[in-house]
């Protein structure tokens, strides 16, 4: 992603999450819509949008709204959705192999392309179309992929991740529960399912949604 002007993350952060509303208004047709019609799309306030779009200067018109074309436009030049980012995936588990049958290149400009683990059942084979690789074979074949999903056990992610910075990694999407350690020059976003599931009880049970789904 290359944006222009620095904007805070959590607005960076949300422009995924826009450009996928808008690439699927563009499909069924529509022309323009609301900062409304996008809050209740993507479960974000008015406000915070209108706030998030004015960092990129005026995306839309008072009392007309947003140009689904013009904005379709500007997201894919500022999430560089033209040019393919190779990814490879370590740790082939039950996760891992949902992620390789899933693969993320639908509506994105992500693609797995070889993952990697030490099974001798699965190392060999393709799974979901991509290439199942020794781990031992990392440091060799991780050449010129810089983003890695981890789906290893907690107990290898810390020497895995060590691995995967000797091979030049930018960025690290890590699944597992173990907080990992990297030089500053690597971006590590953390994903731990069990955490957003105890969360979303929590939410569910302290924070009830009304008859209409909004919140109390």
């Amino acid at each position: 992603m290359v944006l222009q002007n620095k904007i805070p993350q959590a607005s960076a952060k949300r422009l995924p999450l826009y450009y996928r509303f808008i690439n699927n208004l563009h499909i069924q047709g529509k022309t323009r819509v609301s900062s409304k019609e996008l809050s209740e799309a993507v479960k974000v306030d008015p406000a915070t949008i209108r706030r998030d779009f004015s960092y990129f200067g005026a995306l839309g018109k008072k009392g007309y709204g947003y140009n689904v074309e013009h904005l379709l436009s500007f997201f894919r030049k500022t999430l560089d959705h033209d040019e393919l980012t190779e990814v490879a995936l370590i740790g082939v588990g039950n996760l891992g192999t949902a992620f390789l049958h899933y693969n993320f290149m639908k509506n994105n400009n992500t693609k797995i392309v070889k993952a990697f683990d030490a099974e001798p059942s699965k190392v060999g084979f393709d799974i979901g179309g991509i290439p199942v690789l020794h781990i031992d074979e990392l440091e060799e074949k991780m050449q010129g992929i810089h983003v890695a999903i981890l789906t290893v056990p907690s107990s290898e992610a810390e020497g895995i991740t060590e691995r995967l910075v000797n091979t030049g990694v930018s960025g690290i999407l890590n699944f597992t529960p173990a907080r990992i350690t990297v030089p500053d020059n690597i971006r590590v976003h953390h994903i731990d399912l069990a955490v957003e599931l105890q969360a979303l009880v929590y939410f569910l049970k302290h924070y009830p949604l009304d008859e209409e789904g909004k919140k109390e």
